[in-house]
């Protein structure tokens, strides 16, 4: 497989979603949590999702409980919550591994495609992010501490390729 276009997910409502439906988008993918110390960022990642989707952006959260047991809930709750609290209303997908050896296929993709710091694949916290060209190759990869807004530049330019 040699892009994001190239996997399926299981959206939060529990309907198989071939990724391919967003070539010609830039993606931001997102492991998000309900009781994390990021949490809030739910928020910034609405208000870019808000400002950008017109132009072609999509933000795709993919639930995860491997850090620390931060996302213990259903997805009717990890769905109740996120609407209730950020108003959130972009794609969230039902609750996968992105480490270890159930790791989802499109994490395996991600994290050996754009490694961490000092070249380290593994994911060490959720909401680090993806950022994802129109042709479904990773730009970028952002850390757990780096907010939503200061993404834009790198959304723009990419909306603008």
């Amino acid at each position: 497989m040699s892009t994001v276009h190239d996997f399926s997910a299981v959206s939060l409502a529990g309907q198989p979603v071939n990724l391919a439906q967003y070539q010609d988008k830039v993606l931001l993918v997102v492991n998000t949590a309900s009781a994390c110390g990021f949490t809030p960022q739910y928020a910034g990642l609405e208000k870019l999702y808000k400002r950008f989707h017109e132009q072609g952006f999509e933000v795709l959260g993919f639930p995860c409980n491997q850090f620390g047991a931060q996302e213990p809930g259903t997805h009717d709750e990890i769905g109740a919550f996120c609407e209730k609290n950020f108003g959130v209303t972009f794609p969230l997908f039902a609750k996968i591994d992105v480490n270890g050896d159930n790791a989802h296929p499109l994490y395996q993709y991600l994290k050996k495609t754009a490694p961490g710091l000092l070249g380290t694949e593994a994911i060490k916290w959720n909401f680090t992010k993806f950022l994802i060209r129109r042709d479904g190759t990773v730009a970028h990869r952002y850390a757990p501490t780096t907010k939503p807004e200061e993404l834009v530049q790198d959304i723009e330019a990419l909306l603008a390729e």
